[in-house]
């Protein structure tokens, strides 16, 4: 029999503010006298808010519009607080590095209902993205190489997802906010990258006066050239490295892209517009101007361009829905390091894991992709073998500790899990290499997924079994 659950994600972007109501269907799949084991079985979204701008003045998130703003959807949506069960909040873009965003996200979960919240930064915005708008289903279904540009007002957030795993992110100060104007088609704000540009390049654009289309487009077609060189296109741009976030995609370490998607405010953009539509700046950006050059780039014309089943909504958390999973009874771990909440999960694919040499850097690496201004604890995830031999288990612990090192160095706990039965002899072996004075919890046929958030409770089943939630973020 299926139980249902409502279902909240609400998304703090650059440009926009918006919320999803999602209905959650679960139930135990287990046959009689085994373990239960409880899975989505169905999710709905059923309410889909209004968009608004994002309050922000000052470089201050305004968390009492924000609020106002859900309460009002909220009778919009003929629901009360509490008849929401789980969710998310996060907030993205340039609004993450807002000097109150990480306030802003612990008020609002507070305000809403214990969930998830994540200043999400470039990279897991990338992959929220890209899983979002269905680039993830389509590399899954399609078991092929894919790319998403998610171009929104401050940023393109990129994600590379091969036969359905993550193996690449990146992030450029891109976007069609990157330049505001009035009601009167006057300039009134410039991102501080793109007046270097304008300097070098002498487009006439400046803050209080009219915007031109014609310069508008030379910035554009700058934008579109760092865009094509992103996925490897064209001659390197001067201004590839300037307008960087923090880091390109790796092109070596993969096949040459030809499936790409888009997604993101500016994704409603790509189209053939006559001037005098591109004129009128609609939304008081240039979003409309950058669209068409895409649409006129080698981007387009020269690659697979994958459908995309949501753009502006793609980043918009349905919800943080969570679903009840017991751990193996092949489990290790230190009592004093439960229970965990909202534990980041970090997915490896075989193909890595079996690439023992290089898999401490790719931990390393993947840690980072949550890491704002700190190093956050992070649940690192694999499948793992059915019946691993001992040196299989020597490499994997060796590789996860010396990959996990930053993370042992905060004194957060270890926290693995394994999607087969080996937590057991796994966790033993990592345990006796780090010591007593280090925590672990190492637990096995649990499945997680990127952009997953994890919670593990104390033990039940005298002691043999853990309650774990994994709150897996729902995508239209």
């Amino acid at each position: 029999m299926s139980d249902k659950l409502l279902s909240v994600g609400i998304d703090i972007g650059t440009s926009t503010t918006q919320m999803i109501l999602s209905l959650i269907s679960f139930e135990n799949m287990a046959s009689s006298f085994t373990v239960p084991r409880i899975v989505i079985t169905d999710k709905k979204i059923i309410y889909k808010s209004d968009i608004i701008i994002t309050p922000i003045e000052d470089n201050l998130i305004d968390a009492d519009q924000i609020k106002k703003f859900i309460i009002d959807e909220y009778k919009k949506a003929g629901i009360q607080k509490q008849d929401i069960k789980t969710g998310a909040v996060i907030i993205t873009g340039e609004s993450a590095r807002k000097v109150n965003a990480e306030n802003v996200a612990n008020a609002l979960s507070g305000f809403v209902g214990d969930f998830v919240v994540a200043t999400a930064g470039p990279d897991l915005e990338s992959i929220i993205a890209g899983k979002g708008c269905g680039a993830f289903d389509f590399s899954k279904n399609q078991h092929d190489l894919v790319v998403n540009l998610d171009i929104g007002g401050g940023t393109t957030n990129l994600v590379v997802f091969n036969d359905g795993d993550v193996i690449d992110t990146a992030c450029f100060d891109i976007g069609g906010r990157q330049i505001k104007v009035d009601q009167m088609a006057k300039v009134s704000y410039i991102a501080p990258k793109v007046k270097e540009i304008i300097e070098n390049e002498n487009i006439k654009i400046k803050l209080g006066e009219v915007l031109k289309l014609s310069e508008v487009k030379k910035l554009a077609n700058i934008f579109v050239d760092v865009i094509s060189n992103s996925i490897g296109i064209g001659e390197k741009s001067p201004y590839f490295d300037l307008l960087i976030t923090h880091k390109p995609l790796n092109l070596e370490r993969y096949p040459k892209i030809k499936n790409i998607s888009f997604s993101g405010g500016v994704a409603d953009c790509i189209d053939d517009f006559n001037d005098d539509e591109l004129k009128e700046f609609p939304y008081g950006d240039i979003g409309y101007v950058l669209g068409n050059s895409l649409n006129q780039s080698a981007i387009i014309k020269d690659n697979n361009i994958v459908d995309t089943v949501e753009t502006i909504r793609a980043t918009v958390v349905g919800a943080g829905s969570h679903t009840l999973d017991i751990s193996g009874s092949t489990v290790s771990f230190d009592i004093k390091a439960l229970p965990v909440k909202n534990i980041p999960a970090i997915s490896f694919s075989n193909e890595e894991v079996d690439n023992f040499p290089q898999l401490p850097e790719i931990i390393n690496e993947r840690i980072l992709w949550h890491a704002d201004d700190a190093i956050h604890n992070c649940a690192l995830c694999f499948k793992g073998l059915h019946s691993p031999d001992y040196q299989y288990i020597i490499n994997l612990g060796d590789a996860i500790i010396k990959g996990a090192e930053k993370i042992l160095n905060l004194d957060f706990p270890l926290i693995i899990i394994i999607e087969n039965d080996m937590a057991k002899s796994l966790g033993h072996y990592i345990k006796a290499k780090i010591g007593s004075s280090k925590q672990m919890i190492c637990i096995d046929r649990v499945i997680t997924g990127d952009g997953d958030y994890v919670d593990i409770g104390n033990p039940i089943a005298q002691g043999e079994v853990l309650p774990v939630v994994v709150k897996t973020l729902v995508f239209s």
